[in-house]
């Protein structure tokens, strides 16, 4: 059974939740941007804090490649 929620979780405000997303990085170039997403990773990956979830993340992931 899942555990990761796939539904779609921000209602009307996607599209400003993707804009902050993309302002939060603007002006950094590629490694620090990839510095700042990895960090941003592990905080949130901290935050979920349930590994079965986590795991379930990473194989999705990596099958939207």
């Amino acid at each position: 059974m899942t555990k990761l929620n796939l539904t779609p979780n921000f209602g009307c405000e996607a599209d400003v939740f993707y804009a902050e997303l993309i302002a939060a990085q603007a002006g950094l170039g590629d490694d620090e941007g990839a510095d700042w997403l990895a960090r941003l990773t592990l905080i949130l990956c901290n935050h979920i804090g349930d590994r079965e979830v986590l795991r379930e993340a990473f194989v999705l992931a990596l099958g939207s490649k």
